[in-house]
């Protein structure tokens, strides 16, 4: 058995499908499964409560954390450390693997350029500071020999049907496709990755299934030669055969659109990830697997085409 815990998001989902190339036996756990798989079992659980996080790891082999807590400071404060270290003591209690999908709001911002898993944990922002005391806490176990556990990290994301969780697909594709313009922050100059979330789920389960991955830190698999914002805007204006128009969202604008985007609401302290170079390297994950990172064009292409895009157009 492999369980998912949150399974309902935009990883969750793709990584389910994944998974059955190593399964039949995958748990989707959330508040409201949906089996994304016909053979999928589900379990609905609050995962703020301790009793509920162990029966829900109970029985598994292999256990992946996607939950995405609202993205509101307090919450992830509030939540995100007692809820790792339930999800630690359960996989050590029912001798699990533990998978845990993180970002990388935790390293130093001065070595955003080609950052990797060696760049120096710094965090800048507050919600860096929760990211980095999860992490550490799940890296502890490990270096203590009480936990077998690997952490998948990926640069911010996008990819076909994200709902609201991409700030791409806030920032430029639902504006286009509305015909407004386009948001960017900070500054259009810099270069900036994302990784495609079809290619992370593939990355992390292909991680989840190979024994000598674990007890260490990867950076998911991530095109390299990223975008600058202009050219992202351009790139994805030039698929969906509309203008490129934008505008570049200054502080106060990023606190207007959080009035109606509930993703902008947390984005000041964030801005910083937008004025410098902010390049993903994934070098150690390409050297280790065979694996076809997707192309931006190509991710690009696929989110034009995507049902959930087409409903905005």
């Amino acid at each position: 058995m492999q369980t998912i815990l949150g399974a309902g998001g935009a990883i969750g989902i793709e990584l389910a499908k994944s998974l059955t190339a190593y399964t039949s036996k995958i748990r989707l756990v959330s508040r409201n499964p949906e089996k994304v798989n016909d053979t999928d079992h589900i379990i609905s659980a609050d995962l703020g409560e301790r009793a509920q996080v162990f029966e829900a790891i109970k029985g598994s082999a292999i256990v992946y954390v996607t939950i995405g807590f609202p993205y509101k400071l307090k919450i992830w404060q509030q939540y995100w450390p007692k809820f790792i270290k339930n999800v630690i003591d359960a996989c050590i209690e029912h001798n699990c693997k533990l998978v845990f999908f993180d970002n990388i709001y935790m390293y130093d911002p001065n070595f955003l350029d080609g950052m990797n898993e060696e760049t120096p944990i710094n965090p800048p922002s507050k919600k860096g500071k929760v990211r980095a005391e999860i992490a550490g806490m799940i890296m502890e176990k490990v270096k203590k020999g009480e936990l077998e556990a690997l952490i998948a990290r990926s640069a911010d994301f996008y990819g076909p049907n994200i709902k609201n969780s991409s700030i791409l697909t806030e920032m430029v594709f639902k504006p286009l496709s509305t015909g407004k313009k386009a948001n960017w922050m900070a500054s259009l100059n810099y270069k900036h990755s994302f990784t495609y979330t079809p290619d992370a789920a593939k990355a992390t389960a292909l991680l989840g299934n190979s024994p000598q991955a674990y007890n260490q830190v990867w950076h998911l698999p991530t095109a390299k030669n990223p975008y600058t914002g202009k050219e992202w805007i351009e790139a994805i204006a030039g698929e969906m055969g509309v203008k490129p128009r934008f505008q570049v969202a200054s502080r106060l604008i990023i606190k207007i659109l959080g009035l109606f985007i509930p993703v902008m609401r947390e984005m000041p302290e964030m801005m910083y990830q937008y004025d410098r170079d902010y390049v993903f390297n994934s070098d150690k994950f390409d050297s280790h697997f065979n694996f076809k990172t997707t192309p931006y064009l190509e991710g690009i292409k696929e989110i034009v085409k995507s049902d959930y895009l087409r409903k905005h157009l």
